[in-house]
């Protein structure tokens, strides 16, 4: 029999606003005992039925999947990750466009699937469980990928072990759940975004192997990189470099600490046919910033890891921005273009800006903002949830 959940009196206000977050804080009783990623049933005080979800132990006790509803249909991870693709397909992410063959194919709350994060890789699914129910649930998914995408899916791979709650005494262990024939086909190959080439390497990269969510931000600095000298820090995979480079930049130089990641970068240049006009150098960012010869480069791309995955890291965030915008502002070339931007989800678009702007101040240039920029629409924002905002950035002109 289904655990049931009983809501504190006024506190199911939020779940009535279609918030798929219940705290620990708002339980008043549970009613069976639900182990955690169990599927439970969420009433209100008085008993009214308010939706089902995933139980889980912490802050965060229930994660809705369905609101209204007591249980879940037989078909719904099918209708659910349907929804997903068409959604994709509206956008031309999933049109077989020739220019374009990975995307984000379930973003957690976005979608309706907290706790749940899928990127589609030309033919392989990397998916990420965020929370035990999800974790769980991957063959039910893994079936249901299979359904949706038919002869178009050749493998789904498990990365969860980076992500899924290490206290909850699960097996983490990465690998495949499923795996076609013509899989190792895919899996030498690269994949494409806006007819570039990348090698993605979802068994060993950060994250599910490459950062999907800056696929517009990139194209963006396509625009404006012909004739410039470009410095991309924090490059990872080189994904800004490449766009620079074949919109005509005069130079790239491509800075990570990870000699992995400049393997990589390397690799990706080279597949792109623009190893001429590019060098890449294994070094400390924000050092490499410091010594460069002021105005040598006239774009700079800023596009740290998150500096805060919590709260309580904010502060020195806030500052590790500041210092590093303080860096790039003052070397590059007057005239010049600074794309900066935080992943940290508890950063605000506000404070971030304050952070640039505090920069700005401290070097004493002049700063315009050209542009305020956000996650593509394949990571998508619940309007119900708007913590599922992450990502922000700003294009600045620097005189």
């Amino acid at each position: 029999m289904m655990s049931r959940i009983i809501l504190k009196k006024g506190r199911e206000d939020s779940v009535r606003r279609f918030h798929p977050w219940i705290f620990s804080g708002a339980v008043a009783s549970v009613e069976g005992e639900p182990s955690e990623g169990d599927v439970v049933a969420v009433y209100s005080s008085n008993g009214e039925i308010l939706g089902c979800g995933h139980w889980q132990i912490g802050s965060i006790s229930v994660r809705l999947l369905s609101f209204g509803t007591e249980t879940l249909p037989d078909n719904f991870w099918e209708e659910k990750l349907g929804a997903c693709l068409r959604m994709r397909k509206a956008l031309g992410l999933a049109s077989n466009n020739g220019r374009t063959n990975c995307y984000r194919l379930v973003h957690g709350e976005g979608d309706g699937l907290p706790g749940l994060i899928v990127d589609y890789y030309a033919g392989t699914c990397v998916l990420q469980a965020h929370s035990v129910g999800m974790f769980i649930s991957r063959s039910r998914i893994t079936e249901a990928l299979k359904t949706i995408y038919g002869e178009g899916l050749s493998a789904v791979y498990d990365k969860s072990s980076g992500t899924a709650p290490f206290k909850a005494g699960l097996d983490l262990c990465d690998g495949y759940l499923f795996r076609s024939v013509k899989a190792a086909d895919t899996d030498s190959g690269y994949v494409l975004e806006n007819g570039h080439r990348f090698i993605v390497d979802w068994e060993n990269g950060q994250k599910t192997g490459f950062f999907l969510d800056q696929r517009e931000n990139r194209a963006l600095v396509e625009r404006y990189a012909s004739g410039r000298n470009v410095l991309n820090l924090f490059c990872y995979t080189g994904g800004f470099s490449v766009y620079a480079l074949a919109a005509g930049a005069l130079s790239v130089d491509s800075v990570d600490s990870s000699s992995k990641a400049i393997e990589l970068v390397d690799r990706n240049i080279e597949l792109n046919g623009f190893s001429h006009r590019h060098h890449s150098f294994c070094e400390d960012a924000i050092d490499f910033v410091k010594n460069s010869q002021e105005g040598r480069y006239d774009l700079i791309i800023v596009d740290p890891p998150a500096f805060a995955k919590h709260r309580g890291a904010l502060h020195n965030a806030l500052r590790a921005y500041q210092r590093l915008n303080a860096a790039a502002i003052e070397k590059v070339a007057k005239g010049g273009l600074v794309f900066t931007f935080s992943c940290s989800q508890v950063v605000d678009k506000q404070a971030f800006a304050l952070a640039v702007f505090s920069a700005a101040a401290q070097v004493g240039r002049h700063v315009r903002i050209l542009d305020r920029l956000c996650q593509p629409a394949d990571h998508s924002v619940n309007i119900f949830h708007p913590e599922g905002e992450y990502l922000k950035g700003l294009m600045l002109y620097v005189e």
